[in-house]
């Protein structure tokens, strides 16, 4: 049968996947934004929901002022005696450019509730440094051993070459306390410099690597080795390596990351990353939704002991397999903020140091306080965000706001990090309030609003974004500038593009509090 792919679609990199019952739990990467590590639930590997998140609190999450791209990595969920761990690992310094990073130690969270966000416990830390943590419970059930895996530079750089050097090591860990109780060692560097994403699992007499290697850009790939001693090694690699191979001309590029689950069948499958770029003319343009890598499934076969992924084809937008169906995640989505808590997949830059925002102060708005940061300074402003999913679509919110200070502003949002965003929002000056339009790209250009109506701010989203706005109801849209795609997913100078684009509501002051709120009466996508 076949099926659309990317199964979950947006900004949702690096996943992995675990079944217990009949049901599959997918989690995935949500670097420098709160909360964290989103957490999906299927029955069919088809249909995914969001049904809360891992990292909720500041007890369990401090991201401040990171560059773009740090954050919570790679994230891996695990199952067993009755426990769901989540292990992860949070950059708060990475600023590649300069080849400056400050390698993070890893830590786990567990619940024996997945579908209560509340319950996921605050972290333990592990001592070893890293990324892409991984810890298998395979080995506790045979001698009590737990082993943690990681990606982190070698301590002996290879001579003579300009690499990365990024290799998996692994250590014994005592996980009570996240204490390591071996020295690490290293089981797999790259040619390409870059071997990362490990998943250690164990089938029949072997042990299984799986490493993604390559870096996650074009020459990203997925890699296989296998031990009959254990996972100290000595590694077997795999005949067919990579286990597909996506180029920069096909239509889903830049696929890795992979991790595997077992169906309640007997059917193993592979769920991992790619992008979508878009073919304009002779050229690709980034994908605006998939830059940010978004979550592909694909059927996984066992031939004499070895995986075969995707039957070794190149990974692409229909796909088959056993019992699956075609769907598409419908385009129109939309908050009345009709609940005392905000729903689900709403984020904010960074972990916020302050309540800033209300849903009951004035019931049916969500009502912004604006705190002292705009939008292009590191720090967490008051901005909540949601996923774009989908590339044609149109962004909308109504927006109530009446400021009394010359040096605060409210409005909509076109967000990729703090270097890269465009907004349309709500000023004043001397004489009275005006609309202004911020490019990431250019000048800012101001239009005169005559009366006190609520505004309707809007971005369509295409071929390129279109920023309008309607005063009062039954009035025309005045569409008063746009963004192309290429400039609204600009590399920033420092940092890395690592999610897709957002949407989102904002309110802020230069360097004071708004005084006055901001009441947005709704937000949706159609």
């Amino acid at each position: 049968m076949t099926y659309n792919n990317p199964v979950i679609p947006g900004f949702n990199p690096d996943p992995s996947i675990v079944r217990v019952g009949e049901d599959f739990y997918l989690i995935t990467s949500t670097f420098e934004y709160f909360p964290g590590i989103p957490i999906y639930h299927s029955r069919d590997l088809i249909q995914w929901t969001l049904i809360g998140h891992a990292l909720t609190r500041t007890s369990q999450l401090q991201v401040h002022t990171p560059e773009p791209g740090g954050g919570v990595w790679a994230p891996t969920i695990r199952y067993h005696g009755g426990i769901f761990y989540i292990m992860a690992a949070s950059f708060q310094r990475y600023r590649p450019q300069q080849d400056d990073r400050v390698w993070p130690q890893g830590f786990y969270v567990k619940t024996m509730d997945i579908w209560n966000e509340e319950t996921w416990s605050d972290p333990i830390f592990f001592d070893q440094v890293g990324f892409d943590q991984d810890v298998s419970f395979n080995f506790l059930d045979e001698d009590g051993t737990i082993y943690l895996s990681s990606t982190y530079r070698k301590i002996h750089p290879t001579p003579g070459d300009e690499l990365k050097d990024f290799a998996i090591h692994i250590c014994t860990v005592d996980l009570a306390t996240g204490h390591s109780t071996s020295e690490p060692q290293l089981i797999r560097e790259s040619l390409s410099g870059v071997a990362e994403g490990s998943h250690i699992i164990k089938r029949g007499r072997y042990w299984y690597l799986f490493t993604a290697e390559g870096g996650t850009e074009g020459g990203h790939s997925e890699w296989v080795h296998r031990s009959e001693v254990g996972p100290l090694g000595l590694w077997e690699l795999g005949p067919n390596n990579p286990l597909w191979r996506n180029g920069v001309e096909d239509e889903v590029q830049n696929t890795g990351h992979a991790d595997l689950v077992e169906d309640s069948k007997g059917n193993w499958w592979a769920v991992l990353l790619g992008v979508r770029p878009t073919r304009q003319g002779n050229t690709w343009e980034d994908s605006v939704l998939g830059n940010g890598r978004e979550t592909f499934l694909v059927t996984l076969e066992w031939k004499n002991d070895w995986p075969v992924i995707n039957g070794g084809q190149k990974i692409s937008l229909i796909s088959q397999g056993p019992g699956l169906y075609q769907f598409e995640t419908t385009v129109a989505w939309r908050d009345d903020f009709s609940e005392s808590r905000m729903q689900l997949g709403w984020y904010r830059k960074n972990t916020p140091f302050v309540n800033d925002y209300s849903l009951t102060e004035r019931p049916g708005r969500l009502r912004l306080y604006g705190g002292p940061y705009n939008l292009s300074v590191p720090a967490c402003p008051t901005m909540f965000l949601r996923k774009q999913i989908h590339r044609v679509c149109r962004w909308e919110t109504k927006l109530s706001f009446h400021p009394i200070s010359n040096q605060t502003e409210a409005g909509t949002v076109l967000w990729l990090n703090y270097f890269t965003y465009s907004s349309i929002g709500i000023r004043k000056d001397d004489q009275g309030r005006f609309i202004r339009f911020q490019p990431s790209e250019g000048d800012a250009t101001e239009y005169r609003l005559n009366d006190q109506t609520d505004i309707t701010l809007m971005i369509d989203c295409g071929t390129k974004y279109r920023f309008g706005y309607c005063a009062g109801t039954g009035d025309d849209v005045h569409w008063i500038g746009s963004v192309s795609n290429g400039a609204a997913m600009k590399v920033p100078p420092v940092g890395a593009i690592f999610i897709g684009m957002m949407t989102g509501l904002y309110a802020l002051g230069e360097r004071q509090r708004c005084l006055v709120p901001a009441d947005f009466a709704y937000a949706e996508f159609k």
